[in-house]
Parts: structure tokens; sequence; C-alpha cells
């Protein structure tokens, strides 16, 4: 049998990763994504590098977090998954629709796709914000108010990938108004099965 080993030093706090994201945040808006970094933000926050990187690999990483910092949790009073749904993508286009997080968005659209922002973005902003959607339409599913989900990749494509898709390009702006739209479609897929 296997003993588990325990990490070394003292486990990451939750206030620490609090003050890094506040001081994470704070430069992103203040400065742009270009002045974040680890150094800058253990300076700002007085959370030591080691901690920070306990919680996050790079400063990629930490700019991602801190710009989605406040995203609602996937959870929600079972009958209710439109208002959940809008919420969570009311919150996401209310962090790009910043002057920052536009800037965000084009420097990502100009990123090669495998650098540390781009997989930073993928991973703590669309995959994370797929997972909290598949949880809430999984939780729907279970307390009977739609119907099963078979193609629940396609469902959750579907409700992110206009938003990700509009954030990217920019053609046409990021509004309130639009994330209620996905939703209404979307809940009228989900609900005609």
């Amino acid at each position: 049998m296997s003993q588990e080993i325990p990490r070394r030093g003292r486990p990451p706090s939750a206030a620490s990763r609090r003050k890094a994201l506040a001081a994470a945040h704070a430069i992103l808006m203040e400065e742009g994504f270009g002045r974040l970094s680890v150094e800058a933000v253990a300076a700002r926050s007085g959370v030591g590098k080691p901690t920070i990187y306990r919680h996050w690999a790079n400063a990629s990483e930490l700019a991602m977090a801190a710009l989605m910092e406040g995203q609602p949790e996937a959870d929600t009073p079972a009958g209710d998954l439109p208002t959940a749904l809008t919420r969570q993508l009311t919150s996401l286009v209310q962090a790009f629709a910043t002057t920052r997080g536009r800037q965000i968005a084009l420097a990502l659209a100009a990123a090669d796709p495998e650098t540390e922002m781009t997989r930073a973005f993928r991973s703590r902003v669309i995959l994370s914000s797929r997972e909290a959607g598949r949880r809430l339409v999984l939780s729907a599913v279970a307390s009977g108010e739609i119907g099963p989900c078979e193609d629940l990749e396609t469902v959750l494509d579907m409700i992110y990938a206009p938003l990700f898709y509009r954030l990217l390009l920019g053609h046409q702006p990021l509004s309130p108004d639009f994330a209620r739209g996905l939703v209404r479609a979307a809940m009228a897929v989900l609900r005609d099965r």
C-alpha cells in the first residue's frame, strides 16, 4: 500500500489567493496584460512568489484567473437553468466587454495557439465555463427541468461558441442582451426534446 507523501511548505491559503487575484486584477485594469507578471503581483499584494506559483503555473494563468474572478458558481436551485446560464454568460460578457478584456481578446486573436496566454485562456476561461455549463445542464436533467441530453457536447458548443466567436472576431459587441439571447436559443433547443 503506497503512502501519500506530504507536500513541502505551507498549504496555499485562501487569503493569499484573494490578495494575489486582487493585485493581478488591479494591474490588468490599470496597466494592461503586458505589465502583469508574477513579480509585480507579489510586490503589490505582499504574497510571496512561491505561494503564487502554488496556485497558478505562470502569469498568463494568473491573468485569466484575475479577469474571471467573481464568476458565479455553477449551481442554482432546481428548476432555474435559464437564470443560472444567463448569470454565467452575462458575467463572461462583462469581463470581456471592459477595455482590458477587449485588449486581451485582441492579443489572443493574434497569438499563436500554443502560447502560455492562449493555453491559459483555453483552460481558465473556455473549458472552465463549459464545465460550469455542463454541471448546470446535468443538474437540470437530474431535477426533471429538462429532458435527457444525449448530445451535451454539441449543446455546450452551441451555448459558448458564439460568445467566444464574437469575443475573438469582434464583429459584433458583447452585451447582456446577447447573453440573454444565447440562453433563449439554448433553452428552446433543450426544451424541444
